[in-house]
């Protein structure tokens, strides 16, 4: 691990990223927006707006109350026409809204998984050394063991590896 990753270990474990995730307090233009959004894009809205159309429709072709709006409709296109013009940009700035809090998000969780990666990392480190340290002792228990059984010949295979 090199010295880098180190001081990037230490600055994310002073941070500690996994128990601190982004926290935004939304205005109340965000919540009206985020509000329309999801009025606006549900079911009961579209059932509801359905309803009203056909109603507006009917009535005014049957004239069971006064053509306030003969055929071809121009009020309700206008109607129509004033709803979209303000929900569309309503909706791209709750859109926006929720694709900065999902960059935060993403952001958030990369230094997770970095942090996590850098552990990881000092971990093997760690079980590499341990490994070696046990390596190392093993040997030389072996060597010990190996002298205290078979003096002579541990003498001539250490001879031979020295003419060799």
């Amino acid at each position: 691990m090199s010295v880098g990753d180190h001081q990037r270990l230490q600055e994310l474990r002073k941070e500690k990223p996994g128990r601190h995730s982004p926290i935004h307090k939304p205005t109340r233009g965000a919540v009206i927006a985020d509000w329309v959004a999801k009025t606006v894009g549900s079911w009961r809205f579209i059932i509801i707006q359905s309803v009203v159309l056909g109603v507006w429709i009917v009535l005014n072709l049957i004239a069971i109350i006064d053509h306030w709006d003969p055929y071809p409709f121009i009020l309700l296109n206008l109607v129509l026409s004033f709803q979209a013009a303000y929900a569309a940009p309503i909706i791209m700035m709750s859109q926006n809204r929720q694709s900065e809090i999902d960059r935060r998000h993403a952001e958030h969780d990369y230094r997770i998984n970095v942090k996590a990666e850098l552990e990881i990392e000092l971990l093997h480190q760690k079980i590499d050394a341990l490994r070696e340290q046990e390596i190392l002792k093993l040997i030389e228990i072996i060597e010990r063991l190996s002298s205290h059984l078979a003096p002579d010949l541990v003498a001539s295979i250490t001879a031979k590896a020295g003419t060799a």
